[in-house]
């Protein structure tokens, strides 16, 4: 199958050309029909390696696609998970080439979805077509579903998996959306961080004043809210909501050694981003600190005003977007609720609050022990001829969360990119020994988990 694979892989770079040409912006209504080209082009795909009941689901936003091979008696089930939606492409001046016309250079493929995730994703279709063209059978049963929502959120899949448990279940869930924690460093991540995302909105004044006519006699927003978010962390970047802390899963010993084994500096990572030095909460290194951590952070703040010049008001409204990435166990709706209970207790009475959650996802671990886990650490340190290593993930894929909730299935986050693989930027690209990593890597996982 190594030979199969081998062989073929520059026919496999000119068909992933050719998957990565179709605009499949998800974002974009003027793309809807690009949308359809794609997921009937996965449905091909899945056909052509020989899956069967190759279903292609419509629902209120983008399709979802479906195909399966279940002839692996008393062999376990594997969901492979994937997106063929893409960010778009904007601004499309600082891309080096057009971002759907896709080249070869410096060993890598450029083009949008490169890495997110038609590329990632393309290496599961070539390891199961690998068994079937030699062997024609498959050592597991498998199932794949391709969503076209992933990059807004996955609103058709959030409502389609609990209507459909019984043909998706499976005993793992198989993910290559992730990164590598260095080049040519198997990894497997097996941690995600949560999400609870908050905006507040403070109101003075019913209209904006002048500041010299007005200012020191009424709340300025702009002030009250900036005070507000001063009190929001303390000088030691602890979080300074009450019981903020409580649900939070302290790390093992194992996972801290663990950690502190990794390849990292943080005067690289300072260099990197330009700054004379990091910053976070003290008595933690960075990657606890990314990782396992719970972060709070102001994203955005607007009021009064803000174009070139000067204009002396004292402005009515002011409001800022602040997230805070939660970790195991806690839980996004619990905390919005100790936000919205502190921020009020802390406000002014000479100012109107009010205080929206936006958006939450539930943070994620996968248990170290689990045999899926223990078959992929296997699978890519054979590919890679090297140890792999375990990380978790300091961002928030909420749909994977969900596989675990409604599926009862453990998610195995096998990623073959790298954080400077330029993905929702211009010039995306991927390595292509490592969509050749990523497709070995496949295949030994589902011979790793046949034996289980």
């Amino acid at each position: 199958m190594i030979n199969y694979l081998n062989s073929n892989f520059e026919n496999y770079i000119e068909e992933l050309k050719d998957f990565l040409r179709i605009k499949s912006i998800s974002s974009k209504e003027e793309h809807k029909d690009d949308m359809i080209n794609c997921a009937n082009n996965v449905a091909d795909k899945m056909r052509n390696i020989g899956l069967e009941n190759v279903n292609v689901f419509q629902t209120e936003g983008h399709p979802i696609v479906y195909g399966d091979w279940l002839h692996a008696k008393g062999k376990p089930t594997v969901l492979v998970y994937g997106h063929y939606d893409v960010q778009p492409v904007d601004p499309l001046d600082l891309w080096d080439n057009p971002p759907f016309d896709p080249i070869i250079k410096d060993g890598k493929i450029w083009a949008r979805g490169a890495n997110d995730d038609k590329g990632q994703m393309f290496g599961h279709f070539k390891s199961v077509e690998a068994f079937m063209k030699v062997k024609g059978e498959l050592p597991v049963n498998i199932k794949f579903l391709i969503e076209g929502e992933e990059e807004i959120g996955s609103p058709s899949l959030t409502k389609f998996l609990p209507k459909n448990k019984d043909l998706l279940k499976a005993d793992c869930v198989l993910i290559s959306d992730t990164s590598m924690f260095a080049p040519d460093t198997p990894t497997i991540t097996y941690g995600l961080r949560g999400l609870t995302y908050m905006e507040i909105e403070v109101t003075g004044p019913n209209r904006d004043l002048h500041s010299g006519s007005f200012g020191g006699a009424v709340a300025n927003p702009i002030n009250e809210l900036a005070k507000i978010i001063s009190q929001l962390q303390d000088k030691r970047g602890k979080i300074k909501i009450p019981n903020f802390y409580d649900d939070v899963v302290k790390l093992t010993k194992k996972e801290r050694d663990n950690f502190r084994k990794l390849k990292y500096s943080d005067k690289q990572l300072a260099q990197e981003l330009g700054v004379k030095q990091l910053q976070g909460e003290e008595g933690y290194i960075t990657l606890e600190r990314l990782w396992a951590r719970p972060t709070l952070d102001c994203n955005g703040i607007v009021g009064g005003y803000t174009e070139k010049g000067a204009k002396t008001v004292l402005p009515s409204k002011a409001s800022a977007k602040i997230s805070m990435r939660l970790v195991p166990n806690q839980d996004p709706k619990n905390i919005a609720k100790l936000f919205e209970k502190y921020v009020r207790s802390i406000a002014p009475k000479s100012i109107q609050l009010n205080v929206s959650d936006l958006h939450g996802g539930s943070p994620l671990l996968s248990p170290l022990t689990d045999k899926a886990v223990i078959a992929a650490a296997k699978a890519t340190e054979k590919a890679f001829g090297k140890k792999t290593v375990y990380t978790r993930e300091g961002g928030s894929i909420p749909i994977v969360v969900e596989f675990m909730k409604q599926l009862k299935a453990t998610p195995i986050l096998m990623g073959m990119g790298l954080d400077t693989d330029n993905i929702h930027s211009p010039n995306e690209h991927f390595l292509l020994k490592n969509l050749k990593y990523g497709m070995l890597s496949s295949l030994y996982f589902l011979e790793e988990y046949s034996k289980i």
